[in-house]
């Protein structure tokens, strides 16, 4: 065999060996039933916010810190502190994606991705 072949196929080896480690990372989707029971680990809960409930933004005290509370797709209702600053037009968004942990029954989100319903209403009127 030669030299070549032989490097190659260890390269093979160390590819596949990444691709199979970085899967155990990857995060997935959740309710927070689940986040809760294996804290610390990165979930995708996708949910609604509870417009019932107070939001809580404070930029002159802390810019990097939102509280809202949201139900996930079993109805289950947890408060989660967004580690960023509040996203624009947030109280109109009909679905939320948190990105995040799980902690003493909150759950902490990295980031969260918003599906705003005005962005698809048709703005052409019939005449």
């Amino acid at each position: 065999m030669k030299k070549s072949h032989i490097i190659g196929i260890v390269l093979i080896a160390v590819a596949i060996g990444a691709i199979f480690a970085s899967l155990g990372d990857a995060s997935t989707y959740a309710t927070f039933s689940a986040a809760e029971n294996h804290e610390g680990r990165e979930y995708h809960v996708v949910g609604k916010l509870d417009k019932s409930k107070e939001m809580i933004y404070q930029p002159e005290t802390d810019p990097n810190i939102f509280v809202f509370y949201m139900k996930d797709s079993d109805s289950t209702e947890r408060k989660v502190t967004l580690h960023q600053a509040k996203p624009q037009d947030f109280e109109h968004t009909e679905q939320i994606v948190a990105i995040g942990k799980c902690v003493d029954n909150e759950f902490h989100a990295s980031s969260v991705l918003m599906k705003c319903p005005s962005k698809y209403v048709d703005t052409k009127q019939k005449i």
